[in-house]
């Protein structure tokens, strides 16, 4: 991943130049941004926007850390309620940077939260195309071998989509295996033991040692229903280890577990965005 780190006294902010494409077109990304105030932020964004010319790109995505693998996405409505494991933040000031410079949403996020009494109750239909069953806690880095190798079919026609290397993946996610219950890791395998979908849920520990809400943090599915039943397997499981409340987290507007997540009687809380900026359009 090509980045650079731009410095000023009172601002910094990154820039990787092989960001995903946007509409078909090569884009750079602008990550890991800061800045005391609106003007120093000013500052340093003119010399990423100059740097990212100077490359010959004419398109920028903000937050962006290189692709959606890493972090991305700004806070922009929230009902004040405290961050949520690994969920996004910023300073309130610092998107309003961007937008003085022209950089407009070109992506839409949520974050929902539902009683689990309630989410537990809601079973989908019976299907005999795949079974749901928990990770049985050995060999995590089997387990997510199986994850990449579904993620990169599953999410692959999503928007800002960037391939990366199985071995980047797992540099991602195996720091986090300790933190991980395995009743909240579920698979949904097809009758030849194939994997037709995951779920990742983990506690909220950001509330602390002992929290009472569990997040919905990433699922995928390449059969149709597989994802409703696996986040039905999550919200009883969930339900029946004591957790009160559910988070569904950073989840795109136009997705189906928008819908979902709707239907199954969550609330939003927290809202999302990418901005961009294509300069010569």
């Amino acid at each position: 991943m090509t980045k650079e780190t731009i410095k000023t006294a009172d601002a910094k902010l990154t820039v990787y130049l092989n960001g995903p494409n946007w509409d078909g077109i090569p884009a750079a990304t602008f990550g890991e941004f800061c800045c005391k105030t609106t003007d120093a932020g000013a500052e340093i964004l003119l010399k990423g926007i100059e740097r990212v010319q100077d490359a010959g790109l004419d398109r920028i995505i903000w937050p962006m850390s290189g692709d959606t693998w890493h972090s991305y996405r700004f806070v922009s409505d929230s009902d004040g309620s405290a961050p949520f494991l690994m969920e996004p933040s910023n300073k309130p000031h610092e998107p309003e940077v961007f937008r003085s410079a022209g950089f407009t949403e070109i992506s839409q996020y949520f974050s929902a939260r539902v009683p689990l009494q309630a989410a537990a109750g809601s079973a989908p239909p019976e299907t005999d195309g795949f079974v749901v069953e928990e990770w049985d806690g050995t060999d995590p880095e089997a387990l997510f071998r199986q994850v990449f190798e579904l993620s990169t079919r599953a999410f692959s026609n999503n928007a800002f989509y960037k391939p990366i290397s199985e071995a980047d993946f797992l540099a991602m996610y195996m720091p986090v295996v300790p933190m991980m219950k395995r009743d909240l890791i579920l698979f949904a395998r097809r009758r030849d033991g194939t994997l037709a979908g995951f779920l990742f849920g983990i506690p909220n520990y950001a509330e602390g040692p002992d929290p009472t809400s569990a997040i919905l943090k990433t699922y995928a599915s390449l059969e149709p229903g597989a994802g409703r039943h696996l986040a039905h397997r999550f919200h009883k499981t969930a339900f029946s280890m004591g957790y009160e409340t559910a988070i569904h987290a950073l989840i795109h507007d136009d997705n189906s577990s928008a819908d979902r997540s709707a239907t199954e009687g969550a609330t939003i809380f927290r809202r999302y965005s990418l901005l961009g900026q294509k300069l010569n359009g």
